[in-house]
């Protein structure tokens, strides 16, 4: 199943809901968001600096992981990114694939 690195920075609404329900009530939202798509949410860190949240979720495809992502943003409570990440095995087929990219001016 792909993975995908969610980092969540939280809009003012989103860190009020935080202080009323706290981090462990946020984590089970969001692990049921990810379950809902046929995901499973392999580590979850809220974090200080840049963003508030990192998560790493497996999932089954891009529509699921953007199915949940666009219901993120339609709610107004964070802002978030996604990142999909590839194994060095899936790097390894990577490197043996051949692209007829021709750099600019050549």
């Amino acid at each position: 199943m792909p993975k995908y690195l969610l980092t969540a920075s939280y809009t003012a609404e989103g860190a009020k809901g935080l202080l009323k329900d706290g981090g462990t009530k946020r984590r089970q939202t969001i692990e049921a968001a990810v379950n809902g798509v046929g995901g499973r949410v392999e580590s979850f860190y809220f974090a200080f600096g840049e963003h508030d949240v990192y998560l790493i979720v497996d999932a089954p495809d891009n529509a699921s992981i953007a199915a949940m992502t666009i219901a993120v943003a339609a709610a107004g409570g964070a802002v978030s990114q996604t990142t999909v990440l590839l194994t060095p095995e899936e790097l390894d087929r990577a490197t043996k694939k051949k692209s007829n990219y021709t750099p600019p001016g050549q």
